[in-house]
Parts: structure tokens; sequence; C-alpha cells
């Protein structure tokens, strides 16, 4: 891969062929989308993202990173068809979230570790 970083602003909508996924679609057509990533590391193929979303939710980093040529190791609906072997589900993890508490509108944020069996992963593949 040539970047290392970079944003996507591109909108979101339903795949026009399958309503269970979500797409990129034209501007104007769905909802405003923005995912910005770097390359922590990269190392056979393989590329340890950290991502931040300035606009949407978590979902559109699957469909964001796969529209650039860079989809989540063990998505099977927007990566690679074929599943990593020995893991199940996708490698993504919520570092850190921010958000506005509904009734008080106090700022509040929630911080989580990378989980044992995400660290093994990243160390198989010689990304850690």
């Amino acid at each position: 891969f040539k970047e290392d970083s970079g944003t996507v602003n591109a909108p979101l909508n339903r795949h026009p062929t399958d309503r269970k996924r979500m797409a990129v679609c034209r501007p104007g057509e769905g909802r405003e989308a923005i995912t910005h990533w770097q390359v922590i590391d990269s190392h056979d193929g393989y590329s340890h993202i950290t991502c931040r979303l300035e606009t949407g939710r978590t979902h559109q980093i699957r469909v964001h990173m796969a529209s650039i040529g860079r989809p989540l190791l063990g998505d099977v609906v927007y990566g690679n068809k074929k599943p990593y072997p020995g893991l199940v589900g996708q490698c993504l993890h919520a570092a850190k979230l921010t958000f506005t508490h509904p009734t008080t509108g106090e700022q509040m944020t929630v911080e989580a570790p990378l989980p044992e069996w995400f660290t093994a992963v990243l160390k198989k593949l010689n990304l850690e």
C-alpha cells in the first residue's frame, strides 16, 4: 500500500442489491460518514490501523476500510469472504469512546485495553 494515513469522506446507505449491507454511495444519497485512519504497522499484506470517526457509527469503519482496499481481518461481509483460521469475528476494537449523556448532557469517555485475543492475533501477524 502506498498510503499510510488518510480520510474517507464518503456517505453510506443501504447496498443497492443486498439490503442487509451498507455501501459507500454518491454525495446526497446517504448519511454523512467521515473516517480518519492511520497505519500503525504493516507486515505481509496486513495492516494494524487506528481509526477516528468524525461522524457516523463504528459500522462505517468496516465499510470505509473495505472501500479503500483495507478490509478488517475477519470481516467476511465486507472483507475477505474466507475466514481467517481460528478467528471468530472481526479484528475491530473500540479503545476509546466519547459520547454525550442523553439526560445530563455531560461528555463521557470510556476506555478499554486491547483484549488478549486481539494482541495474540497481532503477534501472529507480526504487527505488534
